[in-house]
């Protein structure tokens, strides 16, 4: 076999011809030579997008109009000789790019390690025996499996299918799902769109299942061929990030209207032009944050490794931010609140008896009571008999199975009481087969024995009680009393249990299998699976609650069972109604405000499809609330999509579940998801510290030109003096703040509402005040200078001292918005310290570096000048605590002291 076999018209041959020409069968490739082939053909996976070089990545952070205007400043600075203002305006510009292209780059290389944890997974046939591997591992030749919500992880030619309907949309365009057939050959000139033979890489399987063998992976699936326009596609801007843009274009209109009015007042007091154009470009920079998307950016990026560490991975980099505003979490029951470890723990029969089967794990010797209990060795003979999971023992003593999980705690229960599968088949042959899909709601086996045909079903005991005509007790077959039957499930599903019902009969002809032909069955009886909640979910719960936020169940179980788990979780008491699928198609037909009527206040939802999980969340969503939605199967897949923000379950999700999220849990745990909503909290907190620092002492220095402009003063500060505080000191500390770790409360608050706006009257208040005292108490230090004899130069060196000294206290104050600073740990954000250190350390040198003094006009200062203007820069710490102060005063509804 070799490259050229990827370039074949599989579509063109027939299953047997296929497999010949791959030098593969039905049983797949042994692992010997799947490792051979994976050394020839490579990985099964596309290049990862590579991000822009570093270079690239470097220039392109000169494209701002801010930018452009300091390349502007720098170039007139350079044609009027002034070399020294050229020179710090094009090495700020150089180290704010450096800074930049290097945030930038770390966050492609995160974005790419988190694509790396992504990994998708495929069954397949290795070694005669099913497993399920890293899609990445397949190779031409092996046989893949395919059921309903997973994502074809190669090109394949179809050997089998029943049922099978796959999305191809990704490919072809085509919204609805395609028909596929194993049995047809296509024309060798059909289209990828019309080869009903094959499935390829990327599509996902709507309903149905198949087997198929890989004919092409990598590069050479229909995918790869569009890998390269994939990979360049550019994605949208988030919504967060649009509205950041929007706030700066606001505030860059603003301030350019006021340094524009700043300008025409130096012009009329004859200004030398140079100086004030400077001095405009130098004032429009400081006040306007040009910083603020990357910063977001940092802020954001910063959360998504947290958020690793905590077992969540950000698909979306917005969603971090996303899901921390959340006020409702719509979480899928199993695998999320409970550990999704089926167990079949009790057999209920028609007549009231039950078996109580052997909780021990496997191996154990087969349980030897069922040797004298013939309804239950008839219980464990169909669920084995009807199932598709598979139970391998290991090397080490312990036992694998793979498949879904009622078929797997099935076919447990049946080796317990000595029931081997392969056994079974051997003496009973698959004839016929209905697979299981949510939809139908059961699944049928036939099989040979003897002379007759054995039927055996499972389901749901609604779909099989219609199918029955008696029912088994310790005195033999009798004729069925669905009452009874109803009666032993509401037990079992009151104590939790999830509960399926089994059933059997016998033909004597030789017939198909079909639903319509199921009749005459005799119901052997219910098997109690219970699925345990996680240990943290409880606590979880409880933690949402106190955060302000609703959790409401939806599962496809019986009420009762919902119930059950509700009541665990505290989500319930003991008068709680659980709203099912029936109520709500019932109220659907009313129209939307009869179903919002239904969902407003309800917390537990059963028997729901997955439409109507979808109805559930945009009926939330009208009633103004920002859903979350939790979900692991194809079925949650319209509901996790239609969300504000889709949680998946990494590790047993289904591919079409995941590719519907933002966000994935690595460990299916809805702790996990509170865990998301914490840190996502403290991102928000975060992005708001940042812009308060930015845009406070931005203000402060508008205020102090302002005042000093309209009091006649000579400039406070020059040009290069203002570049040297906003793109030098002020980013330092800037990132300390986007390591803000949280305050310790975040789940103790309510969820912001959203549509609030970044900028509320909150932090309105805070800059305003901010601004007001840092600048007009560098004014008042400015006009004291002044008329105390000294030199402008000199005074301005202390005004510029005194400033980073304010950026120094702001940055602790930027740490809270309603706690005080003496109430904050003080060493809890090192990088904080250590930015503050040096933003004052790096202002330290430049006062004794010679060419520093040049370019920026400073002198060294002496230790009791320094000290003074530390004093005065502490009232701006006084200030805002007083503020704090009055605001909770006003909260409280008291008079403020």
């Amino acid at each position: 076999m070799t490259d050229t076999d990827a370039q074949r018209q599989w579509h063109c041959l027939s299953p047997r011809e296929v497999a010949a020409q791959l030098d593969s069968s039905d049983t797949g490739l042994s692992t010997a030579e799947a490792d051979r082939r994976r050394e020839s053909f490579g990985a099964n996976e596309l290049p990862l997008p590579r991000p822009p070089g570093f270079p690239r990545m470097f220039l392109r952070q000169f494209i701002s109009p801010l930018i452009y205007v300091l390349l502007a400043a720098m170039l007139v600075s350079l044609s009027v000789g002034k070399l020294a203002d050229a020179s710090f305006i094009g090495l700020i510009l150089l180290l704010n790019a450096f800074i930049g292209a290097l945030q930038e780059y770390h966050a492609h290389r995160s974005a790419l390690a988190l694509r790396k944890l992504m990994v998708s997974r495929a069954r397949v046939i290795r070694d005669r025996e099913t497993c399920e591997i890293a899609a990445e591992a397949l190779v031409p030749g092996d046989m893949v499996l395919l059921s309903s919500g997973d994502r074809v992880p190669a090109d394949l030619r179809l050997v089998e299918s029943t049922g099978l309907e796959v999305d191809e949309s990704v490919l072809t365009g085509e919204s609805l799902p395609v028909y596929k057939d194993s049995d047809v050959l296509c024309a060798e000139e059909a289209p990828v769109a019309e080869r009903n033979n094959q499935c390829f890489a990327g599509s996902l399987v709507s309903s149905g299942r198949g087997r198929g063998l890989v004919t092409a992976t990598g590069l050479h699936t229909e995918m790869g061929k569009l890998s390269l326009s994939l990979v360049s596609a550019e994605s949208a801007q988030p919504p967060l990030f649009q509205r950041i843009e929007r706030f700066s274009k606001k505030l860059t209109i603003a301030l350019l209207g006021t340094v524009a009015v700043l300008a025409l007042i130096e012009l009329a007091r004859d200004t030398p032009p140079l100086v004030i154009f400077m001095t405009v470009v130098a004032l429009a920079v400081s006040a306007i944050p040009e910083g603020l998307p990357m910063a977001l950016t940092v802020v954001l990026s910063i959360g998504t490794r947290r958020m690793v560490k905590r077992h969540v991975i950000v698909r979306k980099l917005v969603a971090v931010e996303s899901l921390g505003s959340c006020t409702v979490i719509a979480a899928d029951k199993t695998g999320t609140l409970t550990e999704n470890q089926l167990t079949a723990r009790e057999v209920g029969f028609c007549d009231g008896g039950s078996y109580i089967v052997n909780g021990g794990s496997l191996p154990v010797d087969p349980d030897p009571q069922v040797e004298d209990h013939a309804l239950m060795a008839r219980v464990a003979r169909v669920a084995a008999l009807c199932n598709e999971a598979e139970l391998h023992p290991l090397e080490n003593g312990q036992w694998h199975s793979s498949g879904d999980a009622v078929d797997q705690a099935l076919l447990v229960m049946a080796h317990k009481t000595g029931y081997k599968r392969k056994a079974l088949l051997r003496a009973h042959r698959l004839e016929g087969q209905i697979h299981y899909e949510p939809a139908l709601g059961f699944a049928a086996t036939l099989h040979a024995d003897g002379d007759r045909q054995l039927v055996c079903v499972k389901g749901a005991l609604e779909k099989l009680l219609p199918m029955s005509s008696h029912m088994a007790t310790a005195d033999g077959d009798v004729a069925l009393d669905g009452e009874r039957a109803v009666a032993q499930m509401q037990r079992l599903a009151e104590r939790g249990a999830r509960v399926l019902a089994l059933a059997e009969g016998h033909r004597s002809s030789v017939e198909g299998l079909s639903a319509a032909g199921l009749s005459d069955l005799c119901l052997l009886g219910l098997v109690g699976m219970f699925d345990p909640l996680r240990p943290e979910a409880a606590a979880a719960v409880a933690e949402c609650r106190a955060a302000g936020i609703n959790v409401c169940m939806l599962t496809g179980d019986h009420p009762h069972t919902a119930i059950s788990i509700a009541r665990e979780l505290e989500l319930a008491d003991s008068g709680e109604h659980a709203v099912t699928g029936a109520e709500l198609e019932r109220a659907a037909n009313d129209g939307p405000q009869a179903i919002d009527a239904l969902t407003a206040g309800a917390r537990i939802y059963a028997r729901v499809s997955p439409e109507q999980k979808l109805t559930i969340v945009q009926s939330l969503q009208r009633q103004g609330e920002f859903v979350a939605v939790t979900g692991d199967g194809v079925n949650d897949a319209p509901a996790l999509k239609s969300a504000h923000v889709g949680v998946a379950m990494g590790q047993r999700g289904t591919e079409v579940a995941k590719e519907s999220a933002d966000l994935l849990l690595t460990d299916d745990n809805f702790a996990s998801v509170v865990a998301g909503v914490e840190e996502g909290r403290i991102a928000y907190q975060n992005i708001r510290k940042v812009i308060f620092f930015l845009i406070s002492t931005g203000a402060a220095e508008v205020v102090l030109f302002v005042l000093t402009t309209t009091f006649g003063l000579p400039l406070p500060l020059t040009p290069v003096q203002l570049l040297w505080l906003n793109l030098v000191t002020n980013s330092v500390q800037s990132i300390g703040l986007a390591l803000e770790p949280g305050e310790g409360d975040e789940m103790q608050r309510p969820p912001r509402r959203p549509k609030e706006s970044l900028f509320n009257p909150l932090m309105l208040r805070r800059v305003i005040t901010s601004g007001l005292v840092m600048g007009g108490l560098a004014f008042g230090c400015f006009y004291w200078l002044l008329q105390q004899g000294w030199h402008v130069d000199a005074a301005r060196n202390s005004v510029l001292l005194l400033m980073v000294l304010f950026e120094n206290v702001q940055v602790f104050n930027s740490r809270s918005e309603n706690r005080s600073i003496f109430r904050q740990p003080f060493f809890a954000n090192p990088v904080l310290l250590l930015g503050t250190l040096a933003a004052q350390g790096i202002h330290i040198l430049s006062l004794y570096s010679p060419l520093m003094q040049h370019v920026l006009g400073v002198s060294p200062v002496g230790a009791k000048q320094w000290v003074a203007l530390l004093a005065v820069a502490i009232l701006q710490l006084l200030a805002m605590e007083l503020l704090l102060l009055f605001t909770k005063s006003r909260r409280s509804g008291d008079p403020p002291s």
